[in-house]
């Protein structure tokens, strides 16, 4: 008999719970709504990428369960946004229901074709609206999303296996065939201009023999997992000049992902690298900024040629390194290399480097980090464990700021070998290194040996701007003003931004200025 009466108890608990209840009588809606904004700015997005999504929240501050008639776009099935409404997609949905002193998320999305709007701009504002209910209860939420249109560059897809083109690349005269997805660029895509921004999925390789020419001024956006490749025999030449204006830095070639909201305009490695392949050649990088890449330049191979040469440059955000040097030749004047989550400049496995008036830092806040800002070795590791050693031909650092958020800052990380050279030098640098413990020891790190660090300033407070946020000019109290050596300043007469430095030249990338006071 117990068996019956627990399942029979239960039901005549339910039902008289359930007559009792007054809350799932829904009245609709009057008008009274209230929402959490009343325009929903979707950030800039290209043509045909996707926005990130956003939220609206909507209220029912009366003491009545409501249900809301209508909610839907405005444009309609027309329209190019999408709605998620109580985890439900779609434009149009009825018959709402919102409890007493209640909310819920409405969620937005868009992708954009500018080919489909009519317009004749190069970006445009694409609006709609959420409305709820109709007639004289009607309510409405603003959409709006600029739209930039852009020159897209990827490689092919097989319409039938949905199989993506992968390279094959020509490393060292060697045809090496790889799992990037990626192309060749086009004969007419040897040229990118500042008519519109490109988009680039995949690696867009410079053919052997070819030059990759960028203008002043152009804007490259890449995907994940992309970024350019120069092979052997072939070149890339960034043409940047110096901007007027320092917010819209006009004639900057500028170089990120393709996530154009606020939230992605300071995250690293968003997107893969510029890779100059070893063989490739006489590749110059002038008012240049390289920002969320997981490697900024990976340089490989040429020790013997001056196989990169950037200038007036700034390189930061990146998820690795801003530069990875590796048996290579590489000359920087004037160039910001900041934040990386291991080192900002790795001169690595020998070869040839020479750094003048350079701010070279890392003030990485995503984390521990391995290395330091700069790091100079002579030696790689391969995957069988072997160890290769080979000459440092030479790494001089000229009036360069080495500094970051760590201590130290930089590594000489030599394996000794009779048959080979290891060669560097600090020439009035300001530099982060306080060995308290006595930890580094050897030759390498002799700080009295003129012929390795001359008037080398340490530890002192370099004074930037604001480096967690990529401002590292410095103020009046641093300790690197008027402290350059004028012989390596004369080379370099004018700082980043086009300030003459030759009177009272300061360590590092910049001249000082003066800061306004904090009110």
């Amino acid at each position: 008999m117990k068996n019956y009466i627990y399942p029979i108890l239960t039901i005549c608990f339910l039902m008289l719970w359930s007559s009792c209840r007054k809350d799932f009588e829904f009245s609709a809606s009057t008008g009274n709504l209230e929402f959490s904004r009343d325009t929903v700015y979707l950030d800039t997005i290209f043509t045909n990428i996707g926005s990130s999504t956003y939220n609206l929240k909507v209220y029912n501050r009366s003491d009545d369960d409501i249900t809301i008639p209508t909610v839907r776009l405005g444009l309609g099935d027309a329209s190019q946004y999408r709605l998620s409404v109580d985890g439900l997609a779609g434009k149009t949905f009825e018959n709402i229901e919102l409890l007493a002193n209640d909310s819920l998320f409405i969620f937005v999305e868009t992708t954009v074709d500018i080919n489909a709007v009519t317009t004749t701009n190069e970006e445009f504002l694409y609006t709609d609206q959420i409305e709820f209910d109709s007639g004289g209860n009607l309510q409405k939420v603003e959409l709006v999303t600029l739209i930039k249109d852009a020159v897209f560059i990827f490689p092919e897809r097989d319409g039938t296996t949905k199989i993506v083109e992968t390279l094959t690349l020509n490393i060292g005269d060697t045809a090496v065939e790889t799992e990037l997805q990626g192309r060749e660029l086009f004969d007419d895509e040897l040229t990118l201009t500042n008519n519109k921004p490109y988009v680039i999925y995949g690696f867009a390789a410079v053919p052997s023999g070819e030059t990759l020419t960028i203008d002043a001024g152009a804007r490259l956006h890449f995907h994940e997992n992309s970024g350019i490749i120069v092979q052997s025999g072939a070149s890339i030449r960034v043409n940047g000049a110096l901007s007027t204006d320092p917010d819209v830095l006009e004639n900057e070639v500028i170089m990120e992902g393709d996530r154009l909201e606020p939230g992605f305009s300071n995250r690293p490695g968003q997107w893969g690298t510029i890779w100059l392949l070893d063989g490739s050649l006489n590749n110059t990088f002038n008012h240049v900024t390289i920002k969320n890449a997981l490697v900024g330049i990976l340089c490989d191979g040429n020790a013997t040629n001056n196989k990169l040469s950037i200038s007036n440059s700034q390189i930061y955000n990146s998820g690795s390194f801003g530069i990875l040097g590796r048996n290579t030749s590489i000359t920087g004047e004037n160039v910001v290399i900041h934040t990386a989550g291991q080192s900002a400049l790795a001169a690595t496995f020998g070869g040839s480097y020479n750094f003048t008036h350079c701010t070279i830092t890392n003030y990485w806040q995503n984390g521990p980090r391995p290395l330091p800002a700069l790091l100079v070795n002579n030696f790689i590791i391969n995957e069988d464990e072997t160890t290769v050693v080979t000459d440092l031909i030479e790494a001089n650092f000229n009036n360069c700021i080495i500094y970051g958020n760590d201590n130290p800052e930089f590594l000489i990380d030599e394996i000794e070998d009779a048959a080979v050279s290891f060669n560097f030098k600090f020439t009035n640098c300001l530099v982060r290194f306080d060995d308290r413990n006595d930890n580094f020891t050897g030759s390498n790190f002799d700080f009295e040996n003129t012929a390795l660090y001359e008037n080398v300033i340490f530890n002192q407070d370099p004074n930037f701007k604001d480096p967690e946020n990529n401002m590292l000019i410095i103020g009046d109290d641093s300790a690197a003003n008027g402290e350059a050596n004028t012989n390596f300043s004369n080379l370099v007469p004018t700082d980043i931004l086009g300030v003459n430095r030759t009177a009272s030249p300061d360590i590092g990338a910049y001249q000082h200025v003066t800061f306004p006071e904090e009110e």
